[in-house]
């Protein structure tokens, strides 16, 4: 008898939970000194070291992480970025979105249970303080992985830039009504590994599993094994058919699983090269372009032997990731519900300060966290103007939405969705204006994913399905444009987030930072649609997650 690869799986995961347990970690969140490049400097470390600890899981586990914030002058949150958080919206982790800021000397626990495998990772999602050094893996094993058996041994590979002013600095120099040609803050270096870097040793008739992750805040990077062939099986977190690369490109917060074999003619030591991509359109034949930040580590067969060999590439040309195919060969969603146009360019705000804007509107926080407001305003919730000028979109439970993003900017732009993955029905090259409007050309089985990278002067089309109520972020994953305003907000079936509850914990931060937590965005309570107090003009300041414990 037949049966349908989706419910073969969903009977497995099923499964799985029979064993599932609970891991837990106990983290308390406080400046340490670390100088990954040699150039030291304070970051954002976990339990006073840093590198941050991985977290480590099986599908179906139970996650719990009680966080105390002891930076003494900052506020933090962490987000858990490519995890779904079904049925725990609230543990999201973007502060001012799901939850307050952890002020200092507060904790709050986070709990949620890892429905699906992959390659994910955590960071704080607090006011641009991620590049700081508050990140890390989280890794989800899955005892039904459809590659078992293929490879021997696994091996993190995590590639960042890397600023030597914090990033309170950098934006605050970036914000600058100075600042006119909008640019961000350009990086220092590239670390691997938080700067640890990686060999890996190889054995003639072994496979590697490689996760790669890129915590970058602004530049992309490029990978390459040569001569060996990447074989790609899986990205954000979602399985694909098995598909050959020479070179990859993960723009911040994307993720490959690759595997990396050794042949019988295999004999010395081989370098492999990681670039840090920060032009303005790899793609362009006419462009001249810069490689700056490099690095260069070693699959080693023979450790007697100096590991002195540089990788050379001469021109960068990664595989085309939009049309990988899904493991599961789904078809792509045959219509849509709703339509998410979001175009987006650069602009300045009433004080002529340099923002991003989608749809003319630069993402501006309010008083009240955008689920908070969702889930105290009854009736009203429905109602996009209650929300502020979060760039909020409502769509129904089981809608199937559409999002399109036209880039006006002339460089790519990484869009991550938090809460889902969406399939990419299309992305054009670069140059190829604004969306048609057709839909002849979408994919018939597009890849599954939760950050896409949208061309120079192009668009892409995203079709996910609303089927995991809560509020949750699509925005920009460039760090610097966050701050900047690069975000929409999509509420996600409201009628089912009326009258839900949050952890007393998670309250008392809000308490604790005089920060209103029920009403819409101004917390008005009496009158939801009231728009009295609402932040409708972006401060002229920026102190990023500073706090002060003065009373």
């Amino acid at each position: 008898m037949f049966v349908p690869v989706a419910k073969l799986l969903a009977c497995l995961f099923l499964a799985s939970l029979v064993n599932a347990g609970t891991v837990n970690y106990d983290w308390n969140v406080s400046w340490v000194w670390a100088s990954p490049d040699g150039f030291g400097r304070s970051v954002v470390g976990i339990n006073n070291g840093w590198p941050c600890p991985p977290i480590e899981a099986t599908v179906g586990d139970t996650v719990v992480v009680n966080l105390n914030n002891k930076l003494n002058n900052q506020t933090t949150g962490l987000h858990f970025h490519g995890i779904s958080q079904v049925p725990t919206p609230n543990m999201d982790g973007p502060s001012g979105v799901t939850q307050c800021a952890i002020p200092p000397n507060s904790s709050v626990k986070y709990q949620f249970t890892v429905d699906a495998p992959g390659t994910y990772w955590y960071h704080s999602h607090n006011m641009g303080q991620y590049p700081d050094g508050l990140r890390g893996s989280l890794i989800v094993k899955d005892p039904n992985d459809p590659y078992q058996g293929r490879y021997d041994e696994e091996h993190v590979l995590a590639v960042s830039d890397w600023y030597h002013n914090d990033s309170i600095t950098v934006v605050q120099d970036m914000l600058s009504p100075s600042n006119t040609r909008f640019l961000p803050p350009m990086p220092d270096n590239i670390t691997v590994n938080e700067g640890r870097g990686l060999h890996i040793n190889l054995t003639q008739g072994k496979t590697y599993r490689i996760r790669m992750i890129n915590y970058a805040a602004f530049g992309a990077v490029m990978v390459q094994f040569d001569p060996h062939t990447m074989k790609v099986i899986m990205n954000d977190g979602a399985y694909i058919k098995e598909e050959d690369a020479r070179q990859l490109r993960l723009a911040p917060a994307q993720r490959y699983d690759v595997l990396v074999s050794a042949t019988d003619s295999d004999s010395g030591n081989y370098p492999f090269l990681v670039s840090l991509d920060v032009n303005r359109d790899w793609t362009s034949a006419t462009e001249k372009k810069t490689w700056a930040h490099n690095y260069t580590g070693y699959l080693v067969m023979d450790a007697s032997q100096p590991l002195n060999t540089t990788s050379v590439v001469n021109e960068w040309k990664p595989v085309d990731d939009a049309h990988f195919k899904p493991y599961d060969g789904a078809a792509a969603y045959g219509s849509y519900d709703k339509l998410m146009k979001l175009d987006f360019n650069f602009c300045l705000d009433q004080n002529g300060y340099h923002r991003s804007c989608v749809n003319n509107l630069t993402y501006i926080g309010q008083k009240v966290p955008t689920l908070y407001s969702a889930a105290t305003t009854g009736d009203q919730n429905t109602n996009p103007a209650i929300y502020g000028q979060v760039n909020p979109f409502i769509a129904n439970y089981n809608d199937t939405v559409q999002i399109v993003v036209n880039n006006i900017d002339a460089t790519s732009h990484p869009f991550h969705l938090h809460g889902h993955h969406f399939q990419v029905l299309e992305r054009g090259a670069s140059g190829v204006g604004k969306w048609p409007g057709k839909n002849e050309t979408y994919a018939a089985n597009p890849p599954m994913r939760d950050t896409v990278v949208v061309m120079p002067k192009s668009y892409a089309v995203l079709r996910f399905r609303a089927t995991n109520p809560g509020v949750w972020l699509f925005h920009c994953h460039i760090e610097w444009h966050v701050e900047m305003g690069l975000t929409a907000t999509i509420i996600a079936a409201p009628e089912r987030l009326r009258n839900m509850t949050f952890p007393d914990d998670h309250i008392a931060a809000c308490k604790k930072i005089g920060t209103p937590y029920q009403g819409n965005a101004a917390g008005n309570t009496q009158n939801a649609t009231n728009t009295t107090g609402f932040i409708t003009v972006p401060p002229t300041s920026y102190d990023g997650a500073s706090y002060s414990t003065e009373e």
